[in-house]
């Protein structure tokens, strides 16, 4: 038997290969060993890719990848390739590149069929069983018949992808408030004012968007962006897209009402939704989004914390194959759970009615407001919550991922400290202390780990810029110096490997990784920031808070990766959400803050509850951190330093003074 003649997914440290791993198919990982079988027998590759949490990949695999008759016909005509798209984010970017160019549409699964060389000459999405094998038969009748006509549309298409993928030309403005106010007033022109959000269905949270938003709104006081903000913050959090039991947030809404969700909860869209409820709950006075940021805490710390300590990828949108069974409800059943009166009381308050918002008359929880009775409302959903519980529950998709470990880090240790709650920030250290001694192997960082036994695939930009940036909130919530150290080491490999030409471009992948027909560089923002904008953040930060040597030299390069980013905000801001956050700190400094102090002081409160976002604040003995260099106790007390840029304010002694300096 040869390694093509059986099903070798069994040993992946991927839980949606894994859930292959008994397909009739002889399924491969993506190994150049594959791409050889499949020039040893001359027959095509078949490509497909997904991840856990994907609806519509379970639909096809057990329509297709579980029938036998279209197993054989896979089987005898192709090398079959499966890819997790979270693993492996860089084959996923040259594949989606080639759909989207060949189809003019994206989506999971991703169905491409290659050359043995790789090269895509025929992409689709999902494809219904009947339809699947009748493609399966045509591409084979193509290869055997027609090879010249595929192997010259492969090359085509390759060059053009080549051509397109050549780096972002610069903007005509500079970074400025110019620059940034016509940003921001291009994305409010998209925003659904009677529903929130920006844009028509489905509805993603742009989480990015509103923390650069915020960041805005410090920055000019406008109302109109504020009103913007909150009605996005209010719509999302009372819809059916947030878990109004446990918390935490569904992928998106299917409609434009946010009222139905696609079940899927994401690990990277709960920790960056984290982060901006957080930081919007210091800027606000409604209580609502303080609610939302701790509850979202507690999901990621309930229903995603793995027993190494890190953070699991996803809940799957399913259970059981079906969609909403663990989270839907009908009026009949809250009066069953709660008894007549309080059944009453809640399908009122949480919108269920008789003709449902789901499937089957069920509806999906909403808040339109806020109850009248707190105490009756913490009783009603911790009853609800106990049945819920005991219903049967989406599968989980173990895979720690280094980015989206990352993200958590940064929410778990910036909300912990702004908010009082130094429980989320342990959890960050303790996260950050794993992936440090999983996921960095001879100094370079791998992308994922599963049962805390890291993968093969390397880590790429976003990876080692997310995880710098995390370790740089967990050194100024912690004071500690080691996690400063470590984002430092981080932070010189990614410059390292992963600039291009251009001063201030960026590569998405190391300069020793695989090479596959394009290397990716992307610099849109998306459901995750690009990576060259994750690493303009950790690289700002960083400068900020080192050494005078490194100083100079962080604060050079993310000058420039910043610059690159000038044509996106003016043309596309609604793609350029975390570039404007991280913009908006430029533009303003970025903050520093240094409290010098032998022991608690009521100055660190307020630096880390009233700074605005980007800003760096660290606290401690005066000398103990570079931010503290210079910076001793004033007549024996507590004082905090604020500086912008190279251009310091007096140091502030009292509370008042503090604010007055921030505000100014």
């Amino acid at each position: 038997m040869t390694a093509d003649d059986r099903n070798a997914l069994g040993d992946a440290t991927s839980p949606y290969l894994r859930q292959h791993a008994d397909n009739p198919v002889h399924w491969q990982q993506w190994s150049e060993a594959a791409l050889d079988r499949a020039r040893e027998r001359d027959v095509p590759i078949l490509l497909s890719i997904g991840y856990s949490a994907c609806h519509w990949c379970h639909v096809m695999a057990h329509e297709s990848f579980e029938d036998d008759d279209t197993a054989a016909l896979m089987n005898e005509n192709f090398v079959s390739i499966k890819v997790d798209r979270e693993e492996r984010p860089d084959i996923d970017a040259d594949y989606m590149n080639a759909t989207v160019a060949m189809t003019g549409q994206g989506g999971w699964p991703m169905t491409v069929f290659l050359t043995p060389d790789g090269e895509p000459f025929y992409c689709g999405t999902y494809f219904p069983r009947t339809q699947f094998g009748q493609l399966l038969n045509g591409i084979t009748d193509a290869w055997t018949s027609r090879r010249a006509e595929v192997t010259s549309a492969s090359a085509a298409v390759v060059a053009e992808l080549r051509r397109t993928s050549a780096g972002v030309p610069v903007g005509e403005h500079p970074i400025g408030q110019e620059l940034l106010d016509h940003a921001v007033a291009a994305v409010l022109r998209d925003e659904d004012v009677d529903r929130g959000g920006f844009g028509g269905a489905p509805k993603f949270p742009p989480s990015n968007l509103l923390e650069g938003l915020v960041r805005s709104f410090e920055r000019t006081g406008s109302a109109a962006v504020s009103d913007a903000v909150d009605r996005t913050a209010q719509a999302m959090a009372r819809g059916g897209m947030y878990d109004q039991l446990r918390g935490g947030f569904a992928r998106y809404s299917v409609d434009a009402d946010w009222v139905v969700p696609h079940f899927e909860k994401m690990l990277y869209d709960n920790a960056l939704l984290l982060r901006f409820y957080a930081h919007w709950s210091r800027r606000t006075a409604t209580a609502l989004p303080r609610r939302v940021a701790e509850e979202t805490a507690q999901f990621l710390l309930d229903d995603l914390s793995t027993d190494a300590g890190c953070f699991a990828s996803a809940l799957d949108a399913d259970t059981d194959g079906e969609e909403g069974l663990t989270y839907a409800w009908t009026p009949d059943q809250l009066t069953e759970a709660l008894g007549f009166e309080d059944g009453i009381w809640a399908a009122g308050l949480f919108a269920v009615s008789s003709a449902g918002t789901f499937e089957h008359g069920r509806s999906v929880l909403q808040l339109p407001a806020d109850p009248d009775d707190l105490d009756r409302f913490e009783s009603v959903r911790n009853t609800l919550r106990s049945i819920r519980s005991a219903r049967p529950q989406p599968g989980r998709d173990d895979k720690v991922v280094t980015a989206w470990n990352g993200f958590a880090i940064t929410a778990l240790a910036e909300a912990g400290a702004a908010l009082d709650k130094p429980g989320w920030v342990d959890a960050a250290a303790r996260c950050a202390d794993r992936l440090l001694a999983t996921h960095v192997v001879d100094g370079r960082l791998r992308r994922a780990s599963l049962a805390d036994t890291v993968g093969d695939a390397p880590g790429i930009l976003e990876d080692y810029a997310a995880l710098a940036t995390g370790l740089l909130a967990l050194h100024q919530a912690t004071g500690t110096m080691r996690w400063l150290r470590a984002a430092e080491d981080i932070l010189d490999v990614a410059v390292t490997h992963c600039g291009a030409e251009e001063p201030g471009t960026w590569f998405d992948t190391v300069d020793d990784a695989e090479t596959l027909f394009t290397r990716p560089r992307d610099p849109l923002d998306g459901a995750t920031p690009a990576g060259a904008s994750l690493l303009a953040e950790a690289l700002q930060a960083a400068a900020a808070l080192t050494t005078v040597e490194r100083s100079a030299r962080y604060g050079e390069v993310a000058s420039a990766t910043l610059g690159r980013a000038t044509i996106l905000l003016e043309r596309a801001p609604r793609s350029a959400g975390h570039w404007l956050t991280v913009a908006e700190a430029a533009v303003r400094g970025p903050l520093q803050i240094a409290v010098s102090t032998d022991g608690p002081s009521e100055l660190i409160d307020v630096a880390r509850r009233d700074a605005p976002g980007g800003s760096v604040v660290v606290a401690g003995a005066a000398d103990s951190l570079p931010l503290l260099q210079d910076r001793p106790l004033v007549n024996g007390e507590s004082a905090a330093y604020v500086c912008r840029g190279f251009v310091c304010d007096r140091p502030s002694t009292t509370v008042t003074a503090l604010r007055a300096a921030l505000q100014s």
